[in-house]
């Protein structure tokens, strides 16, 4: 066998033993529609929710139920936003306490199925912006939430250093060359999200992590079976 071929057989060989690796992760860290079933009858407390019946007047941009998203294409069948109880009513709170100042959140992404997870990673395995799949995602958990800030006035987001979904070196949440009010708009949604019991990631300024996250497991639900 020529070396050209021979390379191409190894990393044929390479990509679906990888791929199978990651669809065929352990079962038992990933859980499915009846297991979460069992579980919050259990532990009602713990229940993914709708975000808009709890906070019905945050906007909702779910990116990945449209084409406007790093993988240019639908991801999501609807364009519906999920999190864990606990998570919800941080959000609430948030909000409220954001009227005060004229602002609002709009949200582009919350709870997102394991499934998809493993998709993004198989195109883009950059773990710097998606989630290797042998940890899953805290979005897999319910407990992650990709946000920005909107002055209720006008319903325009506040300028922010990039826009969502940016792979850039800007998109860092302490990245220090940026404008005056990039940087302030930057630091008033980190300093607002981390009063109310999140944490920002070191490479997504719009990405928060609830506190707590781990005793949650990792969810592959689809949006329609919630």
């Amino acid at each position: 066998m020529k070396r050209g071929s021979l390379f191409i057989f190894f990393a044929l060989v390479f990509n679906i033993a990888f791929a199978q690796h990651y669809e065929y992760i352990d079962s038992s860290k990933v859980m499915g529609p009846k297991s979460y079933a069992a579980r919050v009858k259990q532990q009602p407390e713990l229940r993914l929710v709708e975000i808009k019946k709890y906070i019905p007047a945050i906007v909702l941009d779910i990116r990945y139920a449209t084409t406007n998203n790093f993988m240019h294409r639908k991801m999501y069948e609807q364009g519906r936003a999920f999190a864990r109880l606990p998570v919800v009513l941080a959000l609430k709170e948030m909000e409220e306490d954001l009227k005060n100042r004229g602002l609002g959140l709009k949200i582009y992404d919350a709870y997102r199925p394991y499934s998809v997870t493993v998709k993004f990673y198989k195109e883009t395995p950059d773990t710097n912006f998606v989630a290797d799949p042998r940890k899953g995602s805290k979005h897999n958990r319910g407990c992650a939430i990709d946000l920005s800030l909107i002055d209720l006035k006008t319903g325009k987001e506040l300028e922010m250093p990039t826009g969502f979904d940016s792979f850039s070196r800007k998109a860092a949440a302490n990245y220090p060359d940026l404008p005056a009010q990039q940087l302030a708009n930057r630091e008033l949604l980190k300093s607002i999200m981390q009063a109310h019991g999140f944490k920002v990631i070191a490479t997504e300024w719009w990405h928060y992590d609830f506190n707590g996250w781990a005793k949650f497991p990792l969810l592959d639900i689809p949006f329609e079976t919630i």
